[in-house]
């Protein structure tokens, strides 16, 4: 399994992410080209190879046109200008999730709504650059798992839109809930908004390096000099051993439903998976006094248990939620593409000991196969499974 680990001892912010994703094997062409699809004008990106305290390191930089007048945007506006880019879905989708973290952060320390607030912080064409650059970055290397250290965010004050305010900033310490995190005796801001988070969003561990076999290395620089250590964030690229820990933490929701109309419990699935659930599933059971009813079942991350939670009331008629963290083993999985006689079609793939375990056509890339040729969808499905048993993926 391919797995990235950030080391953020100088902190992190999302032009440094940029930085040391591309110097680990990141596409720049393929980023530019993502970016451009954005449909965003004023600026143009760089990177340089600089130096920090004698670490060589790429430095990425958004150079903005002063000349263009941007327009105020709010979130809505982002959200939209990421869906309409030519990008994969789930760079879409993890993008879109880091700018809601932060729109929600923003609000809550306005105590406003997400609606009502003008977000300089997402309006800027530098953070929607970053976000979403950081997020390509990552899909172009191919990572299956995403760790971190613990983030070192500095010490002292930093000059704000409302003032002199201690290290962290308000909306950096808010988008660090549930990450850990240090001072230090380095004066200033380490960790950007951004940085933050892009980190929480991408990382799934934080604490030491997992046990892998590193294969890259790379280094992003910071835009200034640090007095005792070289102001890079570095990420080392490569496969987790035998010896790293598969274990995960999930949350394990429950709620037991037996007032509602059944038709609306498809639409509800599918809003909490949209929303950051791993699973969710229906079991029926026989309620109190012998009525039917259904135990409403949701796995997620951690972090989105809040957000879960909400779907569930507004979704259901439930009036209380079970919740446990627990911890799992899942395989290795990844989407491969196989040839038919249809066209191409998706396959699921997991590994087990280095070798192909199981294989699931995508259903909807089979459909739509099945239609465009006015052929049986099971003609497709089972062309599909064959080719992928037989190891025949289109990029061997």
């Amino acid at each position: 399994m391919k797995a990235i680990y950030f080391d953020c001892y100088s902190g992190a912010s999302g032009d440094m992410i940029l930085g040391a994703l591309i110097d680990a094997g990141a596409d720049f062409q393929r980023l530019r080209q993502g970016l451009e699809s954005l449909k965003v004008p004023g600026y143009t990106i760089a990177i340089e190879h600089v130096a920090r305290k004698g670490v060589k390191a790429c430095q990425f930089r958004v150079v903005i046109d002063e000349t263009h007048v941007a327009p105020h945007r709010h979130l809505r506006h982002i959200l939209e200008i990421i869906d309409a880019g030519d990008l994969p879905q789930e760079v879409k989708t993890a993008a879109a999730r880091t700018f809601q973290r932060i729109a929600e952060v923003e609000a809550a320390i306005h105590d406003t709504t997400i609606e009502k607030v003008h977000f300089h912080e997402i309006g800027a064409i530098d953070s929607i650059v970053d976000v979403v650059g950081a997020h390509l970055a990552l899909h172009d290397l191919g990572v299956d798992r995403v760790y971190a250290s613990a983030l070192h965010v500095g010490s002292g004050t930093v000059q704000c839109d409302h003032g002199l305010m201690p290290v962290p900033a308000p909306a950096t310490a808010a988008l660090l809930e549930g990450v850990p995190c240090y001072g230090g005796d380095v004066p200033g801001e380490l960790v950007t908004p951004t940085g933050a988070a892009l980190l929480a969003q991408m990382a799934k561990q934080f604490g030491p390096m997992p046990a892998m076999r590193i294969a890259k290395i790379g280094y992003g620089g910071g835009t200034r000099d640090l007095q005792d250590r070289p102001n890079v964030l570095r990420v080392l690229v490569g496969d987790l051993t035998e010896e790293a820990d598969p274990r995960e933490r999930i949350v394990v929701m429950e709620a037991m439903v037996d007032d509602m109309q059944p038709e609306l419990f498809p639409p509800f699935i599918a809003d909490v998976l949209a929303a950051g659930a791993r699973d969710a599933f229906l079991t029926p059971v026989i309620g109190k006094k012998g009525r039917p009813a259904y135990v409403v079942t949701i796995l997620c991350d951690e972090e989105k248990s809040s957000d879960i939670t909400r779907s569930l009331f507004h979704g259901t008629t439930t009036i209380g939620v079970r919740m446990r963290t627990e911890h799992r083993v899942c395989l290795p999985r990844e989407l491969r593409a196989v040839r038919t006689p249809w066209g191409a079609v998706r396959v699921k793939v997991t590994m087990l000991e280095g070798e192909i375990h199981t294989a699931a056509p995508e259903f909807e890339d089979c459909r739509a196969r099945a239609e465009e040729a006015k052929a049986p969808v099971r003609r497709v499905y089972e062309a599909a499974l064959a080719a992928a048993l037989q190891g025949e993926f289109e990029h061997e």
